[in-house]
């Protein structure tokens, strides 16, 4: 599948958000206790960049259908990623070893990047 230069921005975006943040954290923390933030911003920066590729893929279909048909499909695909979404979220409130807000942080990313398309 080839990406539009829009996602390829939006990967690198998200890519530099999550260094940004991580690096943030290991100049806070000063110690091993970054991890779970890491650990964090790696499932939600991971999470985003799979929805780049999601929106690429049901853009790229939805095109190709007719209009009726592809108001349905792009509804779908925007449930799922939401709940793909959610699952990262509900995986860094419960699992001890990723911290919650990283992975936030890392989801915020794909938002972020959405935004930074216009200014570059």
């Amino acid at each position: 599948m080839k990406l539009s230069d829009a996602a390829k921005k939006m990967i690198i975006s998200i890519s530099a958000i999550t260094l940004i943040c991580i690096l943030g954290s290991a100049v806070y923390y000063r110690s091993p206790d970054f991890l779970p933030f890491m650990y964090g911003v790696f499932l939600g920066s991971l999470v985003s960049i799979v929805k780049v590729f999601l929106l690429e893929h049901a853009v790229d279909k939805a095109i190709t259908m007719e209009q009726k048909n592809a108001g349905n499909y792009v509804g779908v695909q925007h449930m799922l990623r939401l709940l793909l979404s959610g699952g990262a979220l509900i995986l860094g409130a419960l699992v001890p070893q990723i911290s919650f807000w990283g992975a936030a942080a890392g989801i915020l990313a794909f938002q972020f990047s959405t935004y930074s398309l216009k200014f570059t």
